[in-house]
């Protein structure tokens, strides 16, 4: 795993620019603290940073290769955990190989089918090559968009890299943020390709970008389709588990320590107890962390999004499989410090977190790295099994928007996280800019011959989860793991289950009457019964009166300031928040809280030069 990053220009020498180069290699050190290189040619650069996972030694970036026609080179960011297939491929029709890592082994697979190396991966990857014997640029995302790739078009080229901060950083960037780009953030739609800055887009997951002096061209190798399931029950549960033993064995191939994150819920449990059944064939024994807070365990109320602790039923979990299982215990003061704060915004380069909970999970793998480098989650089991609560609910169903605004927005307006002024919201018009998304992500879906309308709507369903949701949530992952060099591996998005599960009619998806009825079958002979069938409960989110009181100190001391923030925020709004005695407030309340100091700290991290259009 690692961070990249690259500049094409067709009208000027590259090679005098190496300061460049290496300040936009330099903002990727996070993801990449083992080791950096740069590659220049005349009309391009490559930089990396690298986070060494396979062949510790002989994987150094970027890697290029010397042909007849000209050189070949590539930055490359991620695991192909088929790359030990697609060598045993590439040495018989005569490829020779340095190294034994995976980077190697995909930039000769691209000397032997091009750009159509894409389809032969699996994996989660972000790299570009540089085809110096067509003066051509290749940038590919994973089919899932697991892993970021941003681009910039310049007047003769492009700018590249991992995340927004690294083509920030070329004198050639514009630090500018037009009402579009706040639509795209503060909608929770994410729509592929878009992105906060003006000019700057992502390689749409699954996409491929080419550059050359033609021009720049985007085009889609894999898209989520639909296909006609005719397996069986009986044959379907087989066949998900058969894909899930292969995928974890896969994706568990590391140089490095390995771990899972557990918390308890069915979708990290199954990961742990398979990781921990195939580690235990070669004499080893599988780790395990949680995230849980000073107090909160013993003080804990339910509510209707968590109905339990997690902590007892992880132990459950660790002691039923028998991983060496570590909680990470978390204080208020930690999760509310400003300088986390400031940490996990300039991770995601957003003003928009999720809080505490963002806090928490970047404490959590901080504190994992000092053990681990790679991790295996649970993320997205629930996008692709159908494991939300509001999938199952009629009211939900029914609504004419996406689903999980139809659970905690009003009338589709996305206000849960944003408190702008009156002027800021009348021109953002999102509920405008919500339903015409929602539009054409439904336009997307294709429907199977002799669907029910209640069967295709449960397909537009889990398509919107898989093509919007589910991206929030990888992002949110890959940055704050990667500001900490950690590796977090999601199996449950190896294209192959999602593509099946996908595929799969919902009254099959359910056919026990609850929710992941495929997984829970699946996975029957792997865990406790307690958690088999423990009610899904989301990412767990402090609930410690003292934090919020901390929020409510930090919003006070805001108020005293002239801050930027208050140009967009609505300052009476937090100035009637700040003056309540009581710390018990509605969650909506607190979540404010923290979206206007996050917004502060972002503008501070970027106002030397951020222009808001």
């Amino acid at each position: 795993m690692c961070g990249i990053a690259g500049w094409v220009s067709f009208d000027r020498d590259l090679t005098g620019h190496q300061a460049d180069l290496d300040a936009m290699t330099a903002t990727m050190a996070c993801r990449g603290p083992d080791a950096e290189g740069t590659w220049l040619d005349r009309h391009a650069v490559l930089g990396h940073r690298r986070l060494a996972v396979i062949d510790i030694e002989g994987g150094s970036q970027p890697m290029s290769v010397r042909t007849d026609d000209g050189e070949v080179a590539i930055t490359y960011s991620g695991e192909a955990y088929n790359f030990a297939e697609l060598r045993s491929e590439l040495l018989r029709r005569g490829h020779r190989f340095r190294t034994r890592s995976d980077t190697e082994v995909v930039l000769h697979g691209y000397l032997e089918w091009g750009e159509a190396v894409a389809e032969r991966l699996n994996g989660m990857y972000a790299f570009a090559i540089w085809d110096a014997r067509a003066d051509k640029l290749v940038m590919i995302r994973d089919r899932m968009g697991i892993k970021p790739l941003y681009y910039s078009n310049t007047a003769d080229g492009v700018l590249f890299g991992s995340e927004p901060k690294a083509i920030l950083a070329n004198p050639l960037a514009d630090r500018a943020i037009d009402l579009d780009g706040l639509r795209a953030l503060f909608s929770f739609t994410q729509p592929p390709g878009g992105a906060l800055w003006c000019g700057m887009r992502e390689v749409a997951p699954g996409g491929l970008v080419i550059v050359d002096r033609a021009g720049l061209r985007e085009r889609r190798y894999w898209t989520l389709q639909t296909r006609e399931h005719t397996d069986d029950r009986k044959t379907s549960v087989e066949t998900v588990r058969s894909l899930l033993e292969d995928i974890v064995r896969r994706q568990l191939v590391a140089d490095v320590p390995r771990c899972t994150l557990l918390s308890g819920g069915l979708d990290s449990s199954v990961t742990t107890a398979l990781a921990a059944a195939q580690l235990a064939e070669h004499g080893e024994q599988v780790r395990s962390f949680a995230v849980d807070f000073v107090g909160q365990t013993d003080n804990f109320v339910g509510d209707e999004l968590r109905g339990t602790p997690d902590a007892p039923y992880a132990r459950e979990v660790a002691k039923h499989v028998g991983s060496q299982h570590q909680n990470i215990m978390l204080k208020h003061s930690a999760m509310a410090d400003p300088e986390v704060r400031r940490a996990v915004i300039t991770a995601r380069d957003s003003p928009l977190t999720l809080g505490d909970m963002d806090a928490s999970l970047y404490l959590l793998f901080k504190a994992i790295r000092e053990h681990s480098t790679v991790a295996l989650s649970g993320e997205s089991a629930d996008e692709v099994f159908g494991g939300y609560n509001w999938f199952h609910q009629p009211e939900v169903q029914a609504a004419n928007t996406f689903p999980w605004m139809a659970v905690f927005v009003t009338g589709a307006r996305a206000q849960v996280s944003d408190r702008f002024n009156a002027e800021i919201t009348a021109a953002l018009d999102l509920p405008g800019y919500i339903r015409d998304q929602y539009a054409g992500a439904v336009a997307e879906v294709e429907r199977a011959d002799g669907e029910t309308d209640h069967e295709r709507r449960m397909r537009v369903i889990s398509y919107l989860h898989l093509t919007r949701f589910v991206r929030m949530l990888l992002d949110r992952k890959d940055r704050i793991s990667m500001a900490v060099g950690l590796e977090v591996r999601v199996p449950f998005c190896d294209h192959r289950l999602v593509e099946y599960v996908y595929n799969t009619p919902w009254s099959l998806k359910t056919f026990d009457g609850r929710e992941k009825s495929l997984l829970r079958a699946a996975s029957a002979d792997l865990l406790p019964e307690s958690v088999l069938y423990r009610a899904k409960a989301p990412y767990p989110a402090t609930r410690d009166p003292l934090y919020t009181s901390v929020l409510l100190q930090q919003a006070k001391e805001l108020l005293a300031t002239d801050d930027p923030v208050f140009d967009l925020v609505d300052r009476s709004w937090l100035d009637g928040v700040a003056r309540q005695e009581s710390v018990t407030m509605p969650i909506d309340v607190r979540n404010g809280i923290e979206r206007v100091l996050d917004l502060s700290t972002w503008l501070d991290i970027y106002r030397p030069q951020l222009r808001l259009l």
